[in-house]
């Protein structure tokens, strides 16, 4: 072969080349083994689980690891006996998810036992052992708010609950009893007053309320349900005042003790959307009070502002055609990014939410709104700084219900100091549900309950 100057004078440098290799081929390699095995910390140490959390809830558990950059992952479904199987691809058995287990509640309703270990190099797996048959859900959310990757696991009963099954029998087997308060201990009662001062004011009385006629439909007597929505919950914490309150907890508190207050009414009853710190999606909580044949529909929130001073209660109904201020649009876009923020699987479909959350055609149903709005606005006068004197309307989701009278009670801004301080205060928190409650029946005294075909049976 034809060989150039260039190429004899090289050949000598690859001959010495590859003698190099040859003697030092076993320290090349062992050279190569520790930089791929650098690497791969490297990326189980990227990929780490920084928290771990789990949210039980009567319709689900939730199970959510966060961590800096997505988690790869894959699920498994074991039966005999019902567990399912999350291998976590790529991450370190960090101690978020070594303590998992600790965190699992015994009164968790689907999940017995959690258990976590090292399945193979740089794929750790957690076994659930289920108390009754399963379908799972797994999808990752996208960094939002205060949060960075989501890896969320929706543990839900094979047979979904009924939920006005589980109202009536939730209702006739135990007794309406005074809530929990999250009133800080270091703080006392605000506007204190001789216990005379406390009692609920005079409002118009609600006997077993005798529904309107219908056509071709006699009177009858029936109980009335009222739908009380705890705004936020569990991933969700909603605002945050200044002093560390979150308003998912207040929301909750004062949702249980107007609960109690209407369930010692005669012909009343009330049922939460949420009674614990879970989240749940805007559309299943319009869905759990349809559930549950609801007369009306009530959520609870505590409003925050950017500047401190803002201050006030407000009420708000649905929308048909746009906001009536530029604070009431801004308030229901902050209000509608619950499910960002809490995590919604938007990869399923929900035939449900398609077909009535966005049907804004409910003219009749959005005037009994504003009717029980102005009712529930004007008890909130009594007792506190009103934001607006009017209510307002804009586009909430949670609002959405196309046949039951709907509000949303923004009952003041945990965002300012004094109203935070109020809103933990105990008594204060029962002058706003007997407000409301006052509104309610207020309500209802002008605008008798019609008839319908599904009743809950009164306990």
């Amino acid at each position: 072969m034809f060989k150039t100057s260039a190429s004899i004078k090289l050949a000598p440098m690859w001959a010495s080349a590859a003698a190099w290799l040859s003697r030092h081929s076993r320290s090349c390699s062992h050279y190569l083994l520790a930089l791929m095995l650098s690497m791969s910390a490297v990326s189980w140490a990227a990929s780490a689980v920084t928290s771990a959390r789990i949210w039980p809830a009567p319709d689900y558990t939730r199970v959510t690891l966060e961590s800096a950059v997505p988690i790869q992952h894959q699920i498994l479904q074991v039966k005999n006996p019902e567990r399912l199987v999350l291998d976590l691809e790529n991450v370190a058995l960090t101690p978020a998810l070594a303590e998992m287990a600790a965190k699992l509640g015994t009164n968790d309703p689907y999940v017995q036992a959690v258990r976590v270990g090292r399945y193979k190099p740089g794929t750790v797996r957690l076994v659930f052992d289920l108390k009754t048959e399963a379908r799972p859900e797994v999808f990752v959310l996208k960094p939002v708010a205060d949060y960075g990757h989501r890896l969320v696991l929706d543990i839900y009963p094979a047979q979904p609950l009924d939920p006005l099954a589980a109202f009536i029998e939730k209702s006739q087997s135990a007794p309406a009893a005074t809530p929990p308060t999250i009133a800080s201990k270091d703080v006392k009662s605000v506007d204190a007053a001789p216990p005379q001062a406390d009692v609920a004011r005079p409002s118009p009385t609600i006997a077993t309320v005798k529904s309107g006629a219908r056509p071709g439909r006699p009177d009858s007597q029936r109980m009335i349900v009222v739908a009380l929505d705890a705004g936020h919950g569990g991933e969700d914490p909603g605002a945050k005042g200044r002093r560390g309150t979150l308003e998912k907890e207040i929301t909750l508190t004062i949702a249980r003790k107007l609960k109690a207050m209407i369930d010692r009414e005669p012909g009343m009853r009330a049922v939460l959307t949420r009674d614990g710190d879970y989240f749940i999606p805007l559309h299943g909580r319009v869905q759990k009070a349809r559930g549950a044949d609801a007369d009306l529909f009530v959520s609870i929130h505590a409003d925050a502002f950017v500047r401190p001073d803002a201050r006030g209660s407000s009420v708000f109904a649905l929308s048909e055609n746009g906001a009536t201020s530029a604070a009431a649009r801004w308030l229901a876009k902050k209000e509608n990014e619950a499910d960002l923020i809490g995590g919604v699987n938007l990869d399923v479909s929900d035939p449900y939410l398609k077909q009535t959350l966005f049907d804004l055609s409910q003219t009749a149903t959005i005037n009994d709104s504003l009717k029980l709005a102005k009712a529930v606005l004007g008890e909130l006068g009594e007792i506190n700084t009103l934001h607006k004197g009017t209510v307002e309307q804009a586009g909430f989701a949670v609002l959405k219900a196309p046949d039951i009278p709907s509000i949303l009670v923004e009952t003041a801004f945990i965002s300012n100091p004094e109203e935070e301080r109020r809103l933990r205060d105990a008594a204060y928190q029962d002058k706003i549900a007997d407000a409301i409650l006052s509104g309610i029946k207020r309500y209802f005294s002008q605008n008798p309950a019609l008839a319908r075909a599904r009743v809950a049976a009164n306990p």
